[in-house]
């Protein structure tokens, strides 16, 4: 008999990898309605102690199974890991290093925004190019192409889709997850998602989109924050027909692991560029409408959405000062090179809805509120037009907030039949 080196390798990582990873009766998501009601807790002592936290990706006795002998295509980035089995989760190995190594047979790789590595400025083009690591060939879904192609998907048995999300609409991976899902659902290939916990999971708010505004900032009929995960999202796309022509997508759904929507989550790898915390990730929701208008949102600092800034408003007003210079994530910030007054929000309690009233005291303390609103950009932001109008009549936050009131409770009557976390 020939002993085989490189088969007894990989036997021996695949058994180094379930004992690292947190597998204990995983169950693959069903296509039912009802949340999984799985045990968050767990009782030592008499006392109720939190368990971790365990990620689609992290249940390789789930999902190793269904990539074996197939020719898979992933969809991922540098948040697309496998943590080591430590209280810190700060230890980890690439999904794409190790089902490479365990030797599933990894066709190609397709990027989001920021690139497969997350290396790339928001908006900025992501390039074709080849993984140097190990050689797979990497396909861009943010550059002309949204969508992975007919040709792109020959040979390809299984693709999946492994990236940790914000739970913001117009954070553009559940963009890419729509127009993926469609593309399977067109030439008949079997999704996997590796879910991940939502870190704005918790709430939902915001002005909801409107059709007239859709575009790749905002794909569907959605509130600003959806309190979503990824693998719930994707459950919704497919059961409220988003796909278009009658298209579904054969979903399979790898579920976090005594997660709930209460569950807090501090994510251990920024998800892009510009969202490098947790204080930052939860302000996204209500600085990103500075996106769409002359006022700088920290990017060119160490501040990303944790301050805001520009040299047009008024001094007296907001004493805080800095200047955006390129930096990582930030090769042309807003405002680069200038002094911009402004707020400094690293400090604050994170507020748990979308407060606009930063967005309404810059623009009412702007020198110049003619150029303020890049009318576009800010429209596809927000998702409607009404938003910017309301701010130029001179509305408060709590009278515009009551303007979202009807849309929000109607969109949640709808998510509750997708949900698959209590």
């Amino acid at each position: 008999m020939i002993f085989n080196i490189s088969a007894f390798k990989n036997t021996v990582l695949f058994l180094f990898l379930i004992f690292i990873s947190c597998g204990n009766g995983t169950k693959i998501a069903s296509q039912t309605n009802t949340p999984h009601a799985d045990s968050t807790f767990t009782a030592q002592n008499g006392i109720e102690t939190p368990l971790p936290i365990c990620t689609g990706a992290n249940q390789l006795e789930a999902y190793l199974p269904l990539l074996t002998h197939k020719k898979i295509a992933i969809v991922g980035n540098q948040t697309s890991v496998i943590f080591k089995n430590t209280p810190t989760n700060t230890s980890y190995t690439h999904l794409v290093d190790s089902l490479h190594t365990l030797g599933i047979t990894i066709e190609k790789v397709f990027a989001p925004e920021h690139g497969f590595r997350g290396k790339a400025d928001a908006a900025e083009l992501v390039k074709d190019g080849k993984d140097l690591k190990t050689g797979i060939p990497i396909l861009s879904l943010y550059g002309k192409h949204k969508k992975p192609s007919k040709a792109s998907l020959a040979g390809i048995e299984l693709i999946v889709f492994d990236i940790q999300d914000v739970g913001v609409r117009f954070y553009t991976y559940i963009s890419t997850l729509h127009y993926v899902m469609q593309a399977c659902a067109e030439n008949n290939v079997p999704l996997l998602i590796l879910d991940r916990p939502n870190p704005n999971g918790h709430y939902v708010d915001g002005p909801t989109l409107e059709k007239a505004h859709h575009s790749f900032v905002g794909v569907h009929p959605i509130p600003l924050v959806h309190g979503m995960t990824i693998g719930e999202y994707a459950k919704m796309i497919n059961g409220e027909g988003w796909l278009g022509n009658g298209l579904h997508c054969k979903t399979t759904i790898i579920p976090v692991q005594h997660y709930t929507h209460e569950t807090s989550y501090s994510l251990p790898i920024r998800p892009s560029p510009n969202l490098p915390n947790d204080q930052a990730i939860q302000l996204y929701p209500s600085l990103g409408f500075f996106e769409g208008t002359t006022i700088n949102a920290g990017r060119g600092t160490e501040m990303q959405f944790q301050c805001f800034g520009a040299p047009t408003l008024a001094k007296t007003i907001f004493e805080y000062t800095y200047t955006p210079h390129p930096n990582f994530g930030a090769k042309h910030p807003k405002h680069e090179g200038k002094l911009c007054h402004g707020k400094d929000l690293r400090k604050i309690p994170a507020p748990n809805k979308v407060d606009i009233s930063w967005l309404i005291e810059a623009y009412q303390h702007s020198t110049d509120k003619t150029h303020f609103f890049k009318t576009a950009s800010f429209t596809i932001h927000a998702g409607t037009k009404k938003l910017q109008q309301q701010i130029r009549n001179g509305d408060t936050a709590e009278a515009i907030r009551d303007t979202w009131a009807a849309d929000l409770d109607a969109y949640k009557k709808i998510r509750i039949k997708y949900l698959l976390y209590p």
